[in-house]
């Protein structure tokens, strides 16, 4: 029986999305897997509209110094302001919005396949994944009966089994993975920021995320099956921001939210940013050429 959806604008994105994911399991016969293939190949799709909202944020954050600039010698006029940063914008050919078009396209099929779960709730609950559904999770399940609020040493949290009897029933095991892939995600993964106080806000956003997906998660008993789909969806998200990082970017920005951003190059690359001189001006001063006698005098010293 079919929910009655809240938007039924979604019912088409919905209706496709089942038909994909029964299509792909008749070979694979395990929903879990045909989860993780449909995670895999809306990625796939999404590829380009991914691709160019990275480089509208790596556009952004180039113009970033001289945006606050702008912010600082205009802050008690913003019509002015407002003038001069779309100028700014047409200066460079960045389009601020353009960061934002691709995830309005993404989300209503995230939403959908929650309730392609819930539509096919009866072939979820006889499908099991990896250790979901195994011998071990169903004895766990059944010396859970008795649980308590909470009850770790029975097999419960929360009242309900840690591990879950089939995809139709939440696991806590894979929300805490999917939970620490947010993590990953946010904290190592995502675009670096260009000043300290960015580079915080992204540090606390990598912390506060993570909290909040478990804490719903574990209170409203998310179908591991959805979980499943949104924990494979997101590793292919990081392999992807992987890659464009390195393509596009400095490949210490993975590792240090913190780096400024670099100047892309025509070939895909990035140049790294010149080593900051003594003097301090910020340019490396190039060492002049020595002479023959030097050279030699430099030889006889070693």
């Amino acid at each position: 029986m079919h929910l009655i959806l809240a938007a039924s604008w979604l019912q088409p994105i919905v209706d496709f999305l089942s038909a994909v994911v029964l299509a792909i399991d008749k070979p694979i016969q395990n929903l879990g897997w045909s989860l993780v293939i449909l995670a895999a190949l809306i990625r796939l799709l999404f590829w380009p509209l991914n691709t160019m909202q990275f480089k509208a944020f790596l556009s952004m954050q180039k113009i970033a110094p001289q945006l606050k600039k702008l912010q600082e010698r205009h802050k008690d006029d913003k019509q002015r302001l407002q003038a001069e940063t779309m100028t700014l914008y047409k200066e460079y050919k960045v389009n601020p919005l353009a960061g934002c078009w691709p995830m309005v396209f993404q989300y209503p099929v995230i939403i959908s396949v929650y309730y392609v779960v819930m539509n096919h709730k009866a072939l979820f609950a006889n499908q099991s994944w990896l250790w979901i559904g195994s011998a071990v999770t169903h004895a766990v399940s059944a010396s859970a009966a008795a649980c308590q609020h909470v009850s770790i040493s029975t097999g419960c949290l929360f009242g309900r089994p840690i591990l879950a009897p089939s995809l139709a029933s939440p696991d806590f095991i894979l929300i805490l993975l999917y939970a620490l892939s947010m993590y990953l995600s946010v904290r190592y993964v995502s675009m670096p920021a260009t000043d300290p106080q960015q580079a915080q806000t992204q540090r606390m956003m990598a912390v506060i995320s993570p909290v909040m997906l478990g804490f719903f998660g574990l209170k409203y008993g998310w179908p591991s099956a959805m979980v499943l789909y949104w924990f494979a969806y997101n590793i292919f998200t990081m392999g992807q921001q992987f890659y464009l990082l390195r393509r596009y970017h400095q490949p210490l920005a993975l590792i240090d939210s913190e780096h400024v951003v670099t100047e892309a190059v025509s070939s895909g690359g990035a140049k790294a940013l010149p080593k900051a001189s003594p003097s301090g001006n910020g340019v490396a001063k190039p060492k002049p050429p020595q002479s023959g006698r030097s050279k030699r005098k430099n030889k006889r010293g070693a």
